[in-house]
């Protein structure tokens, strides 16, 4: 039996160069009118019991090629657990050596997050007591942007994820900020929930996202360089999830992304705006320290270098909401590789540890909130 290699399904990136023995040449194909690449996510059939050498031929012009030294490839049988298989980076070739022992097992950038996935989070958690659903408006390929408000306190926090469809890691945290938000029984979230509105965009790029692209949407747009002027001919994502905060303003705001590089969980705050204060930027800062003190799943060691003062980037959201709200702002950052302060060697970053750091953010949040 030869074998079959597929990537045309939900979130599906890859091109096969070649299949020479045991040797299969790939290469990853850029996002649509765009030159970003890096995410990749295929099928392989037909090779039960060989030994398989994968080399993706492009991965030195990848979007941050930085990232692929000390990088491990996921892989599945089920498409429910994603473990980590060694990869090596040389001369611009990633490639990794698997043992096949299954009729068909899937490989990954990162665990997948399909918007088959999407959907039935959606739609279990807006049948939830007390929580409503917002259809935004939709994208240029024509899906709904959702948002899910829950809540009744004064306090109006805004979390939102996957401006970058390839940071799959954004929405497995998603899924765990909303169980933990609806979960009746607790105690926590019961009085977090009577002191804050919650308004939650768990994917704010649906057609990257089903596309298989990295960093942007249909049109080729990074989303997150949209926010100071975004438009309903290349960026309705923005505009249509920039529209409602003006509408509800924003006391706090998380933007959840994943990093390509840095071996850790990390926040990065809105240094650099024009109207920054320290008493504003302390609230950020004390937030971070607070999640550090909550859970090993997050550190304060590793991280961007702050913008000097005057030099915020206001296209991105981070910083956009700060200036444009006084909102408590931040984007988070989780790894494709895995949080080192406290590995795991088996499955490195993934979906479960998504979670988790999902809960400890709740928790931070709600321990502070009278602060904000």
């Amino acid at each position: 039996m030869s074998i079959q290699i597929n990537a045309a399904f939900d979130g599906g990136n890859i091109r096969v160069v070649a299949i020479e023995g045991d040797r299969v040449d790939l290469e990853i194909v850029t996002d649509h009118l765009s030159d970003f690449y890096q995410w990749f996510h295929f099928r392989l059939a037909g090779a039960k019991g060989r030994t398989l050498t994968f080399r993706i031929l492009n991965a030195d012009g990848s979007a941050y090629p930085f990232g692929w030294p000390g990088y491990k490839a996921r892989w599945s049988t089920d498409r429910e657990n994603w473990r980590t298989t060694d990869a090596d980076y040389a001369d611009g070739v990633l490639s990794f050596t698997k043992a096949i022992d299954s009729n068909i097992i899937w490989f990954a950038y990162f665990a997948p997050y399909s918007m088959e996935r999407h959907h039935d989070l959606v739609t279990r958690i807006a049948a939830m007591p007390g929580v409503s659903h917002r259809e935004l408006g939709v994208t240029l390929d024509g899906q709904p942007i959702d948002c899910l408000t829950l809540g009744d306190g004064p306090k109006q926090v805004w979390l939102y994820a996957r401006q970058h469809p390839g940071e799959t890691m954004a929405e497995w945290w998603m899924e765990g900020a909303l169980e933990k938000l609806t979960d009746l029984d607790d105690r926590t979230t019961h009085a977090l929930r009577s002191k804050a509105t919650f308004h939650i965009v768990p994917n704010m790029n649906p057609d990257g996202s089903r596309r298989g692209h990295l960093r942007t949407n249909a049109a080729g747009i990074n989303l997150n360089r949209e926010w100071h002027a975004p438009s309903a001919k290349k960026s309705p994502e923005v505009l249509a999830v920039r529209n409602r905060m003006d509408e509800t303003g924003v006391a706090f705001a998380m933007d959840v992304h994943g990093d390509e590089a840095i071996p850790a969980n990390f926040l990065a705050g809105f240094e650099g705006i024009p109207s920054w204060t320290d008493e504003l930027g302390e609230k950020f800062y004390a937030f971070a320290r607070r999640l550090a003190d909550t859970t090993p799943e997050f550190q304060l060691d590793l991280g961007y270098e702050k913008a000097a003062p005057g030099k915020a980037n206001l296209s991105m959201s981070t910083n956009q909401l700060a200036e444009r709200f006084g909102a408590v702002s931040m984007t988070l950052e989780m790894p494709f590789k895995d949080h080192d302060a406290n590995a795991d060697a088996e499955f490195g970053w993934s979906p479960a540890r998504c979670k988790i750091l999902a809960h400890a953010c709740i928790e931070t949040l709600a321990g502070m909130i009278d602060e904000i």
